[in-house]
């Protein structure tokens, strides 16, 4: 919907200047309006996306009746209606028609347990003048970002929807954190809750911030745990049609045209059916539509729905040209490949809608990645004990790596040390080994999951992954590179299946309906293929591929890439010889490295977007 920014002050700087600078460094956020509100005590800016009540009421930062708290606010509150009903018997008068005035008057009637009531996608800030104190908070899931810090010169706390606009506040020490480097290489995300600026902090998903009286303190307010009921897989299949329907009509709640992204997987597939929206959009990559194009199959099902599909067809010099911006966008490295693709989506979409509707989180909730499917061969080595399986593997780590020693070593591990998300790019060891000395600083990759699995510790196996997926994976790369690559286009990104109800019923879905041997996201591809046809419903997971491997066999490629691999810039950061071996071994066929020499490269790129000086 929007973006915001805020500081309090500590000494005395020109606030309606500073305030102004913060909130034009994400004018792509909301190129519609801006507003700001400055005291002696804070500032805080707006950027407004216009999608409910487009009038000048709608406008942000938002005042109460007594002018004495205001309110900026970015996401959208989908029961926002029965809210404002509920307030309006309480005695609340309303000014607008928004879901912004929502949160301000449910934060009158219930402080902070407003939180509880609110449906949707969120971050918000609100300055109470009365008790002095600052009230922000983050949406369920992580669905929206919120950035803070008090790494300032002067103490000053900053807190805002993009990092980039904390570069315009005087009192901001820009500093790289050294320790983000050495898990980003391995997770391909900045996994740590300090970004890669140091001393600035993401928000965490359900939590909320107080600062009052100098202090701040960070409360949890909601817990997304998986707690199994026994039911009959027909029951729960309605279950899920129902609850899905629900969750797409209130996502669909708009003044603006509503469209949806459309790949060939069950997730968007079934999002848009439910929707039935004019325009679908998808992209594809140009040499490559054989094996990298989804455009095929979202065209066909858009007939088949009489819908209206728009299609992209991208070239990898747009890719490679778009890099240093959509790096920019992200605020952080990101190497995760099909943020490019997603880029290219969002302007599409964009000449034609102002919001989209789309399939993440499926995935996490019902049980959709292959990593949750054991082979038949792990389910019935999983029978042996495993005190047996474990003596075995550390025999079979002293043997030479092959198919064999490789399954008999995972086959005897814990899945808190064999599954870290997602995404796994570096071996952690090969990692060590390219950083130089100063960036082999940064946590383990075990210390930062280990944190999440704790408080999974007597759950099944597939209960743990998806608890790690939601919360490191989730958050920090799907969800993150969806609003920002949208937004980057002014375009509002819905999630449907990430939605808080929803999410309440997949957590009491057997694990048997969830994977099985016959399918992951069982049971979301039964309710699914009662609207879609079957090779829909039952499709694999596919992913977002994107050809990058192949991209660096070209010689253009590789040498535009090795240009940065031997500069002195990756000098800094990396053993630049070893760099290029990596890059040889590829383009030469020797072994397969994209996704090594990709990370890096991502990295070097968004490095040369916020620290220009430091090359």
């Amino acid at each position: 919907m929007c973006g915001f920014v805020g500081y309090t002050h500590v000494e005395k700087i020109d606030g309606v200047e500073v305030i102004k600078k913060m909130s034009d460094a994400i004018a792509h956020r909301g190129p519609d309006s801006d507003g700001a509100y400055v005291d002696e005590q804070v500032a805080l800016g707006f950027r407004r996306l216009s999608i409910i009540d487009l009038t000048d009421e709608g406008k942000q930062p938002m005042f109460n009746e007594n002018e004495d708290i205001v309110l900026v606010f970015n996401g959208e509150v989908y029961n926002y209606q029965a809210l404002r009903e509920e307030l309006i018997q309480k005695g609340h008068r309303f000014h607008s028609h928004t879901d912004s005035e929502v949160i301000l008057h449910g934060y009158e009637e219930y402080g902070v347990k407003i939180l509880d009531r609110l449906r949707g996608m969120f971050a918000f800030s609100i300055w109470d003048m009365k008790l002095k104190k600052l009230f922000i908070a983050r949406d369920y899931f992580g669905i929206k970002p919120l950035y803070y810090t008090q790494n300032t010169t002067d103490g000053s706390l900053i807190f805002g929807s993009e990092i980039k606009s904390f570069l315009q506040h005087p009192k901001f020490i820009k500093k790289l954190n050294k320790k983000a480097l050495r898990p980003y290489l391995t997770f391909q995300y900045s996994s740590m809750d300090e970004t890669f600026f140091e001393g600035v902090y993401k928000l965490k998903p359900a939590h909320y911030l107080v600062y009052e009286a100098g202090k701040l303190q960070m409360t949890p307010y909601w817990h997304n745990e998986f707690k199994p009921i026994s039911r009959d897989l027909k029951e729960n299949v309605e279950s899920i049609k129902q609850i899905l329907k629900e969750s797409v009509e209130y996502h669909r709640i708009s003044d603006v045209k509503v469209g949806s992204f459309l790949s060939g997987g069950i997730d968007s597939s079934y999002i848009t059916a439910l929707l039935m929206p004019n325009k679908t959009f998808s992209v594809g990559f140009t040499e490559y539509e054989a094996m990298f194009n989804e455009t095929k199959l979202a065209g066909e099902l858009s007939d088949l729905l009489g819908i209206e599909n728009h299609k992209k067809i991208i070239t990898p010099e747009e890719c490679f040209d778009a890099l240093p911006k959509i790096q920019y966008h992200m605020d952080e490295p990101q190497s995760n490949p099909s943020s490019v693709p997603l880029y290219f989506l969002a302007g599409l979409a964009r000449e034609h809608v102002t919001v989209v509707l789309s399939g993440e989180g499926a995935d996490e909730i019902f049980a959709g990645y292959p990593w949750y499917q054991n082979s038949p061969a792990i389910d019935a080595y999983e029978k042996v004990p495993f005190g047996v399986r474990r003596a075995v593997s550390k025999v079979a780590k002293g043997l030479p790596n092959n198919r064999v020693t490789n399954f008999l070593v995972k086959g005897g591990m814990a899945v808190e040390e064999k599954f870290i998300g997602e995404a796994k790019v570096f071996d952690e060891n090969d990692a060590m080994q390219l950083l130089k000395p100063d960036y082999q600083v940064g946590p383990s990759v075990r210390s930062i999951t280990q944190k999440v699995y704790d408080k999974v510790k007597d759950e099944d196996d597939l209960t743990k992954m998806q608890y790690l997926d939601l919360h490191l994976w989730l958050p920090g790369d799907i969800l993150l590179k969806a609003d920002k690559m949208s937004m980057a286009h002014s375009l509002e990104l819905r999630v449907p299946f990430l939605d808080r109800e929803v999410m309440q019923f997949a957590s009491t879905l057997p694990k048997e309906q969830r994977v099985n041997r016959e399918n992951t996201k069982y049971a979301l591809r039964v309710a699914a293929n009662e609207i879609l046809p079957e090779a829909w419903a039952k499709r694999p997971k596919l992913g977002f591929p994107v050809p990058i491997k192949y991209w660096m066999k070209e010689e253009k490629f590789y040498n535009l890439i090795k240009g940065e691999f031997d500069s002195a810039h990756a000098a800094e950061f990396f053993d630049t010889k070893l760099l290029v071996k990596y890059l040889d071994e590829h383009y030469t066929g020797t072994r397969n490295r994209a996704r090594y020499i990709w990370t890096v490269y991502v990295f070097l790129i968004w490095h040369k977007q916020f620290f220009p000086e430091t090359i």
